[in-house]
């Protein structure tokens, strides 16, 4: 890559970008804007320079838009809607519009997402389960747009302000709960490995066993993806086992019901011959008969802090720390009981 030359030996305008890139300065800028009428060579050659030269459009240059951008890796289920419900709280009282979007169940958004956010220039963006990669991120960051990333799915990169929840001891306290009831056939319905937040509930899981000198059995422990499809399957095979499970640990409220279903199927009646523990505390776990115990995420709360540390990011207010872990909390209702016998 191409040295860029500075007058000032500090970070380079954008003629001298312009200049070492071999274009005009009109055409930086409209890179910068992410206007769509430029070559896709030339585009990636300024981006290249922006990137390694650490080109930072300077605070209060290009005027923010009064939009938010908000990006699921797959938006669907109850579980979304409590996240948009915190981001539209600030937004409202900000005066803003969300932007809505998906990235079809990908981690990391396509370009075109990335595209279209330099073009809105929104005041800030939230990342539900997802982050951005190098590139993107130096993008978003040479326009001045800040980004937070939601219940990350992995460990976001050094500088990445994130917010999620300690499920950890969330996976813990579900199954603690359990134990403090009397089952030790203490079965569990993970979500996807991939995903940090799915690891941690794991964990605690594990943790508990352990802590109270009950072995983890591997084939008590299933892995699901977070839908009632796959707390369905998880189930049948958990139910059917030879001595089966007296509790089922799922780690979110959606693969909860799907026990609900399968253990229905079955003949087993919840909570007087199996025990269940969703995570989430979404509103149908109130709903659903018997009431589910579950491990309250605060998503709402987590969507507000995310949505008002991008903001104030945008407005020059530094965060006292770039990673915001909220407290979950076991919300006990009809769904568990001691095991049959008991």
């Amino acid at each position: 890559m191409a040295d860029v030359s500075t007058a000032s030996g500090g970070v380079p305008t954008l003629a001298e970008i312009a200049r070492t890139a071999g274009v005009s300065t009109p055409t930086v800028s409209k890179v910068l804007n992410g206007r769509a009428d430029v070559a896709p060579g030339t585009r990636a050659r300024v981006e290249d320079l922006l990137r390694e030269h650490g080109y930072r459009r300077k605070r209060g240059g290009a005027q923010s838009s009064k939009l938010f951008d908000l990006v699921f890796h797959e938006l669907e289920s109850a579980w979304a809607m409590e996240v948009i419900r915190g981001v539209e709280n600030v937004a409202r009282r900000e005066g803003m519009s969300i932007v809505l979007s998906e990235s079809a169940g990908r981690l990391t958004p396509g370009q075109t997402w990335v595209d279209g956010v330099l073009a809105r220039r929104p005041s800030g963006v939230v990342l539900v389960l997802s982050d951005l990669d190098e590139a993107q991120r130096a993008q978003l960051t040479s326009r001045d747009i800040p980004f937070v990333v939601l219940d990350p799915a992995g460990d976001p990169a050094d500088g990445v302000p994130a917010v999620g929840a300690n499920n950890w001891l969330g996976g813990l306290t579900a199954t603690r709960h359990l134990i403090e009831l009397g089952h030790r056939r203490i079965a569990m319905v993970g979500g996807p490995s991939r995903m940090m937040c799915s690891r941690a509930r794991v964990d605690g899981y594990r943790s508990a066993l352990e802590t109270a000198g009950i072995g983890v059995d591997p084939a008590l422990v299933r892995e699901g993806n977070f839908h009632h499809e796959a707390g369905y399957a998880a189930g049948r095979e958990l139910l059917a086992l030879p001595d089966r499970p007296t509790a089922v640990f799922a780690g979110n409220d959606l693969q909860a019901l799907g026990v609900y279903e399968a253990a229905r199927e079955l003949g087993l009646r919840i909570p007087d011959e199996l025990s269940v523990v969703g995570f989430d505390d979404l509103p149908l776990a109130r709903w659903v008969g018997p009431p589910l115990t579950t491990v309250r995420q605060p998503l709402v709360e987590m969507a507000e802090t995310a949505t008002q540390l991008a903001l104030d990011l945008g407005r020059g207010r530094p965060p006292a720390a770039t990673r915001v872990d909220l407290a979950t909390t076991l919300v006990v209702r009809n769904s568990t009981a001691p095991p049959p016998g008991r």
